[in-house]
């Protein structure tokens, strides 16, 4: 684990990270910590989409954290040293050459230690925060939760995601858990795990090119809104055969399609406010809109 902590000034920051199993990979972390913020505070990780834009999705939580006193944690896995979505949506699980990586390698592993180093450094002091996850950024964090032991976060939101690595150990990752190490005990945790499915109703454009067009994400459903909704019934299936529990949910934000700013605001809202604010509020008209 890293030793060098992460200490953000009050206002927008970018720090560097240097992650001990990725060394001569650097992770730029957009912070923002609100005036009001103090450690012990509500803590958000914020995990980018495909366009690799930390700071933007930062940005998009600023209002949230200046209301509710937040520090905004948005690490950026730049296209330089994180290429293509094998290095960052699929974690870096399978090598070029299909074998597995070694589990701490894993890129799932790098928000606890970062999380780590805010703690190092005093500017956080709470075991468990939040995060949140758009379009590419949504897989990460469910497959975030799908293969660490015990991550460290209370709250998890995976919105919008393209598709979906399923909770079956009979499809190899990334369209399910097999062939990676992971066992039945995994699996069930992963179910227990009370995640959240965070979809737009209007993301559901069936031509958009960063749409996941491979075989297995076509099975899914012909676009986004269709393939969280095939998650959970997939998640609710496996779970009643098993006769384990299935703690996952869909919230669906009305109006919105995919449009990273307006689905962080509506979780904001939601999180801080108890509510999802209309679709005009959310700073987005009722057509679909790419924001990745």
């Amino acid at each position: 684990m890293t030793t060098v902590p992460l200490d953000p000034p009050s206002g927008r920051s970018t720090l560097p990270f240097v992650d001990a199993r990725h060394p001569d990979r650097p992770i730029d972390v957009n912070l923002y910590r609100a005036p009001g913020y103090r450690p012990g505070g509500d803590v958000v990780f914020v995990q980018h989409g495909m366009l690799r834009n930390g700071d933007d999705y930062r940005d998009f939580w600023i209002p949230a954290a200046d209301r509710h006193d937040l520090l905004i944690v948005a690490p950026t896995f730049g296209d330089a040293y994180f290429p293509k979505p094998e290095s960052y949506n699929n974690g870096l699980v399978i090598r070029d050459d299909g074998t597995v990586a070694a589990a701490d390698d894993w890129l799932y592993g790098v928000p606890a230690r970062i999380l780590a180093a805010l703690r190092q450094a005093g500017a956080v002091t709470q075991a468990k925060v939040r995060i949140f996850g758009h379009s590419a950024g949504g897989q990460f964090v469910h497959r975030l939760l799908a293969t660490q032991a015990d991550p460290p976060f209370a709250v998890a939101f995976a919105a919008n995601s393209g598709w979906y690595t399923l909770p079956t150990l009979e499809r190899r990752f990334p369209e399910g858990l097999g062939g990676i190490g992971l066992g039945e005990t995994a699996l069930v945790r992963w179910l227990a795990w009370p995640m959240v499915i965070f979809a737009g109703d209007q993301d559901v454009l069936t031509d958009d090119p960063s749409l996941p067009a491979q075989a297995e994400a076509l099975a899914q459903g012909p676009m986004r809104f269709a393939r969280a909704h095939f998650m959970l019934d997939f998640a609710r299936r496996e779970a009643a055969r098993r006769r384990v529990p299935c703690n996952w949910q869909i919230v669906v934000v009305p109006g919105i399609g995919h449009d990273g700013g307006a689905m962080s605001r509506a979780a904001a809202a939601l999180w801080f406010e108890g509510r999802i604010p209309p679709a005009g509020e959310l700073g987005q008209p009722a057509e679909a809109r790419l924001r990745l």
